[in-house]
């Protein structure tokens, strides 16, 4: 039995990710225009950018590969789920270590903070994981066997 539907998977991570490519794109362009300090922080963070773009990609890719049932979309995207979850995962980390070293200086709402990340990482994995027992289940491997 399937947890979400291929088709649903298929699509919201189409959908999704071809959002995140084009706030991304929109984003850096806005960037660009808005002067010379953006443009310096865009140099220094342009790997970074480069590598969320082809992270992103990959998420477009496997949905549209899982929407036409080829096996290589299913790979692509359990691949871009755990990488998403590491990176969610990670980010998380880095706020909550950024804000305790700014607890030294200002008094911080750790309640709030922790809630403010869960409504993010709870999410993402949710989804995410839900995706990967989806693509791992024998329903899946049967609807993507040729």
């Amino acid at each position: 039995m399937e947890l979400l539907p291929l088709r649903f998977i298929g699509w919201f991570f189409t959908v999704a990710s071809l959002l995140a490519l084009a706030v991304g794109a929109l984003l850096i362009v806005m960037m660009h225009r808005a002067g010379e300090a953006e443009r310096g922080w865009l140099a220094r963070t342009a790997w970074n950018d480069i590598a969320l773009f082809a992270i992103w990609t990959l998420g477009l890719a496997g949905g549209i590969g899982v929407l036409q049932r080829e096996l290589w979309g299913r790979h692509l995207l359990e691949f871009f789920c755990w990488t998403l979850i590491g990176l969610t995962a990670l980010s998380v980390t880095s706020r909550l270590v950024a804000l305790q070293r700014q607890s030294a200086a200002e008094r911080v709402n750790w309640i709030a903070a922790i809630a403010g990340v869960l409504v993010i990482l709870i999410p993402v994995v949710a989804i995410c994981g839900a995706t990967i027992a989806t693509l791992r289940s024998e329903a899946t491997y049967a609807a993507f066997a040729r």
